[in-house]
């Protein structure tokens, strides 16, 4: 039975492959290696913040025009951003093992089509954004991808502990960015919630960077869950954590009661888990054993999080 079946199997994937044609198997690989270079979930994340920034921008539904341009415009930035980004650490991703499977280190794209891929990209971002919106808009797409390729891929990630932090503004530019195009400004709610994103980003990634230290220590990346201790990793988290929750509060005011109660009940949820946490590391390093802590939890509840909260800023917009 269990023959037959993979015989299934593959008799069902060779009728695929001959209906398809080599050229169209190279073809779909070749578009996959490709935007995997722009690394999707990332350009999501991002969306998720910049898409309802525009309906608190809008004090309401946001015009249709402008959101194509942050959607389409926002992810090609990213896009850009990302893989420009695999060309310049492609040399550390073929170290470590989270990262091994990228178009460049498995050798799907070539390291000079990923650069021009990654700089077309970026450039149609930026004249995108000045056509359709505003010059505000595009200049500070520009300085996203700028800073997270130059200042945090090729100078802060591998020199410094706190590149995490630091580049950490990259993360937030898609709210002002969106802002921007929605009103040609930049005002306190963009900031606020520029810095909701800003202080959530620590916590968010050393949760994931706490499971795979060894890779970044491989790697010779000194992130902070490199060069210090668990606990002293969720100490600081803890501290970022409640300054991504004041902060959040700071722009009740703007989106009305649902979104603050939303944030409070959020930001509680996000406080209890990064606590517990740092109490279970205290625990633990006292019997040796703070390095095997489980985090993963928290990444993905940090998700969760940024998730709820901005749907929240969306949803408030409608109902002040």
């Amino acid at each position: 039975m269990v023959l037959s079946q993979v015989s299934a199997v593959n008799v069902r994937r060779q009728v695929s492959a001959a209906v398809d044609g080599p050229g169209q198997t190279r073809i779909r690989a070749t578009v996959g290696a490709y935007v995997a270079l722009c690394k999707p979930r990332i350009v999501e994340l991002l969306l998720i913040t910049a898409v309802p920034t525009l309906f608190l921008a809008y004090k309401g539904l946001p015009s249709l025009l402008v959101t194509v341009v942050v959607v389409l415009g926002g992810a090609l930035a990213a896009g850009s951003a990302n893989a420009l980004n695999c060309y310049i650490d492609r040399d550390i991703d073929q170290i470590m093992q989270r990262t091994s499977r990228r178009p460049l280190v498995s050798h799907t794209v070539a390291p000079r089509s990923a650069l021009i891929f990654g700089l077309a990209l970026g450039v149609i971002s930026v004249v995108m954004f000045a056509a359709t919106t505003n010059l505000l808009a595009a200049g500070l797409t520009f300085a996203a991808i700028f800073y997270y390729v130059v200042i945090y891929t090729m100078l802060l990630k591998r020199h410094t502990s706190q590149s995490t932090l630091w580049g950490g503004a990259c993360g937030s530019a898609p709210v002002v960015i969106a802002w921007a195009a929605a009103t040609g400004t930049l005002s306190w709610p963009a900031w606020l919630l520029f810095g909701v994103v800003f202080f959530w980003q620590p916590p968010h990634f050393w949760a994931l960077a706490i499971k795979y230290r060894d890779d970044y220590r491989a790697a010779g990346i000194p992130m902070l869950p490199v060069v210090a201790s668990v606990r002293r990793v969720l100490a600081e988290s803890v501290v970022y954590s409640w300054l991504m929750v004041a902060v959040s509060l700071a722009v009740w005011p703007w989106a009305g009661p649902l979104y603050g109660a939303v944030a409070i009940l959020a930001g509680l949820a996000f406080l209890y888990e990064v606590h517990r946490l740092y109490h279970l590391s205290r625990r633990t390093d006292a019997q040796g054993g703070a390095d095997g802590l489980v985090t993963m939890r928290l990444f993905h509840l940090s998700i969760a999080y940024l998730t709820v909260v901005f749907a929240a800023v969306a949803a408030g917009a409608f109902i002040r």
